[in-house]
């Protein structure tokens, strides 16, 4: 028995330590203390990024640098903190290095106490350096936080994907003067197919192929370029096997967003190509075409990706359209945030969604009225009107919306 306690007590030390350690780090102060939002203009860079290095016009071992902003790196740590691990998370550039923030509180019923973490990257050849790290004030070795990475993203099940990532890189370079990080990269086709495998399960491309066979065959009921309402589709695609479950319902919101689009599902999930393609119909929502697209698209950003990321390509979407698409739309911030609610109702897992589509929703239980909501303005006229983003008016037109959205039941 003595021999047994001396082992467990062995055993049990490096825990302790650890424990011991981590406690003694908590800081009674965030190191990172920021919202959840995503701007439109990292929504805009992302796209600029993505069409400058868009994967399908690459070849194995081609060489290419990229120019990130630093700007979007940040919202993207601070994006994937909050998502992942419930904290907030920041991308400081300096002279020749980076420094990634995260800050975590710590659950328990005390004062709040918090988790802060930093670690410091240095420019170099190939993949990057750790020069520093630390937890709270203490000091951490850096070979142990590029162990601590490596075991958490390959207990995270991409292992692999980070070591071809880690193999692509060339070199770093830090430039806080243009606010960019020049990344020179050879590229690995293998890269994208491991990081489609990862958004996709098999169980999401069951449910997807099950769902686009399902909007097939709902549109299949009516004429070409019909004018159908969105809530009549919605309804029986979302409950096709009985109540909705979480998975089922993301998969035809998806399906159903790439139809609202004009898109076809093959160009994210390349088996697509062989499923059967919907009727082309024209889904309305509240008798608009484009309040559907805007509701759907939404819906499925929000259930997919999350609430800041929906709200941001919304708003993206109207401030790109006011500089010579159809103009800056409020009447579309509101189908948004309405779609945004939706989407979240089904990432929930929502009792009250689920009770609402054992009946047959309508269009104006899905979305609020529109009339008195301005529209089609010109980026001249909206800068006039509103001013910027944190102008009083433009203030003033968000509550108004938010206060109908939340006027429905289904979001009350």
């Amino acid at each position: 028995m003595r021999c047994l306690a001396w082992l467990l007590a062995v055993l049990l030390l490096p825990l302790t330590v650890a424990a011991m350690v981590v406690l003694a780090s908590l800081d009674q102060t965030a190191l990172v203390t920021r919202g959840e939002t995503i701007s439109p203009r990292s929504i805009a860079q992302a796209r600029s990024l993505l069409e400058s290095n868009d994967p399908r016009r690459l070849h194995r071992g081609d060489q290419r640098t990229a120019d990130i902003p630093a700007a979007l790196i940040d919202e993207g740590i601070n994006y994937l903190a909050s998502r992942s691990l419930h904290g907030r998370g920041a991308f400081v550039l300096a002279e020749d290095t980076a420094e990634i923030r995260l800050t975590v509180r710590a659950p328990g019923p005390w004062t709040p106490r918090y988790l802060n973490l930093s670690a410091i990257f240095r420019e170099a050849e190939g993949e990057p350096q750790v020069a520093a790290a630390k937890v709270g004030t203490l000091p951490i070795p850096s070979v142990l936080v590029e162990w601590l990475l490596a075991s958490a993203v390959k207990a995270g099940g991409f292992g692999e994907e980070w070591q071809l990532t880690r193999q692509s890189i060339r070199q770093l370079v830090f430039e806080p003067a243009r606010g960019m990080v020049g990344v020179t990269y050879v590229w690995e086709p293998g890269i994208l197919d491991h990081a489609r495998s990862r958004v996709f399960s098999p169980d999401d491309i069951a449910h997807l192929q099950a769902a686009q066979r399902a909007l097939a065959g709902l549109l299949d009921h009516h004429a070409a370029r019909a004018r159908v309402p969105l809530a009549t589709v919605l309804t029986p695609l979302l409950t096709r096997t009985g109540d909705a479950t979480q998975q089922q319902a993301r998969a035809s919101l998806l399906v159903l967003a790439t139809y609202l689009a004009g898109e076809n599902l093959a160009t994210l999930l390349p088996e697509a190509r062989h499923w059967p393609r919907p009727r082309p119909l024209r889904l309305t929502l509240l008798g608009r075409d484009d309040s559907a697209q805007h509701f759907g698209i939404s819906a499925a950003l929000a259930a997919w990706a999350g609430e800041p990321a929906a709200n941001a390509i919304g708003l993206y979407k109207e401030l790109d359209d006011s500089r010579g698409g159809s103009g800056f739309s409020f009447a579309d911030l509101a189908a948004d945030r309405a779609g945004t609610r939706f989407g979240q109702l089904v990432a929930q897992d929502s009792s009250r969604l689920k009770d609402a589509l054992r009946g047959t929703l309508t269009d104006a239980e899905l979305a609020p009225p529109l009339g008195g909501l301005p529209e089609y303005l010109s980026a001249d006229e909206f800068q006039r009107r509103f001013g910027g983003r944190g102008n009083r008016a433009y203030q003033q037109q968000l509550r108004e919306i938010e206060r109908r959205v939340a006027a429905l039941p289904l979001y009350r």
